[in-house]
């Protein structure tokens, strides 16, 4: 595997371990059959479990069962999942970052208690309600709401493009708290068989095939008191999360890049045209040069990332430009690959076209391209473009 630069020379046991449990588990359980899953619009629920008895979710935080592994580890095992398919990577970074870190983060202890044991082992699935129909890029003009009733709230509203909707068993649910005068955002546990909460699967993708999406509806939801996460209020709640999973795409966009490589690579040795293996013309070996270079960019990158969260250093700023550059590079370098594989690069036997798709989708979701520039460019002058 690409690694030009040697930077998991430096990993330790416990990293190496996560990286080859990881692979194995791609190689052996889900590669074989991804392309199936990724035309016919489906997940492979059947290791939902298996994935969590191995600790793919949210390994990097601590107590209530879940295995505490470095930053790196995580970056590595989003890094392997994501070279199989985004869907897959997705599934694990929606049920860690977006639902067990805010409870884990947010959470009263009995809610930690609840939920993250049996989530971590995939036995409970949970999904990330944010986005809205009307709202997207501009998260805190939410409309959905929540109202004081006796002993909880009545929520109303509806989320969208929410990942894993359809199989949940809980939805992290932010809404806007209309019993306080300054109607903070707050974060609701919305258990998905509550009276009033509705789901419809999105089946009509092009991109992300491999991925259970949906929208859901609340319709006078009650939601008692002991659901709510007491941790935190405002958009600071939503916004962590999201930095969570940002780290997580910016890990898992390189191993996409790193399988287009490889195909690509393995193909030009093979494919032979006028008589030669077509790695041996000088514009393949240009392409091949130049992936490999915006590969091993992106790879420095996401280590130094790891670094800085490690260490308490990490800013989402920095997330920011790390989500938008290697994103950036796995979509333009699964073209690339694609090019290379010349008209067979166009049917499901080869990944980088499939990569390709999936990465339209990762361009947008967990903060547009162009909103994470404005987010840089505020960074960079002081002065918000989006104000």
């Amino acid at each position: 595997m690409l690694d030009f630069v040697g930077l998991e020379s430096d990993l330790d046991d416990e990293e190496r371990l996560i990286r080859d449990t990881a692979r194995e588990f791609v190689e052996e359980r889900v590669r074989p059959d991804i392309a199936d899953h990724y035309e016919a619009g489906t997940f492979p629920t059947e290791l939902i479990t298996e994935m969590g008895e191995m600790g793919f979710y949210a390994p990097n935080l601590d107590g209530y069962d879940l295995p505490n592994v470095s930053e790196t580890a995580y970056g590595l095992l989003m890094q392997e999942l994501e070279a199989c398919d985004s869907g897959l990577r997705s599934m694990a970074s929606v049920q860690g970052a977006l639902v067990m870190y805010p409870i884990h983060a947010f959470g009263s202890e009995e809610q930690k208690e609840q939920w993250l044991p049996d989530m971590g082992r995939g036995e409970k699935i949970g999904c990330f309600g944010l986005t809205e129909p009307e709202h997207g890029s501009n998260p805190s003009a939410m409309e959905t709401r929540a109202e004081a009733a006796e002993g909880g709230y009545v929520l109303n509203g509806s989320k969208t493009w929410i990942t894993n909707a359809p199989i949940a068993d809980v939805a992290v649910v932010w809404a806007r708290d209309k019993s306080s005068d300054d109607n903070p955002v707050r974060g609701f546990l919305v258990e998905t068989d509550r009276d009033g909460f509705s789901v419809n699967k999105i089946t009509e993708k092009l991109s992300l095939r491999a991925s259970i999406t949906g929208e859901f509806g609340l319709n006078d939801v009650f939601v008692p008191e002991e659901n709510v996460l007491p941790g935190v209020k405002g958009m600071k709640g939503p916004l962590s999360c999201l930095t969570q999973a940002r780290y997580g795409i910016a890990w898992g966009a390189v191993g996409a890049a790193r399988d287009c490589f490889e195909v690509a690579r393995e193909y030009a040795t093979d494919r032979e045209q006028f008589e030669t293996p077509i790695a041996s013309f000088q514009l393949q070996q240009e392409k091949l040069a130049e992936m490999a270079t915006q590969i091993t960019t992106s790879q420095l990158l996401a280590h130094r990332l790891a670094e800085l969260k490690e260490r308490g250093d990490l800013r989402p700023q920095h997330v920011s430009m790390a989500k938008r550059n290697n994103v950036r590079m796995a979509r333009d370098q699964a073209r690339v690959a694609r090019e290379m594989l010349g008209g067979n690069g166009i049917t499901s036997d080869y990944s980088p076209m499939r990569h390709m798709a999936n990465m339209e989708t990762v361009y947008t979701y967990e903060g547009t391209h162009d909103i994470h520039t404005l987010i840089l460019g505020q960074d960079l002058t002081g002065i918000a473009a989006f104000e």
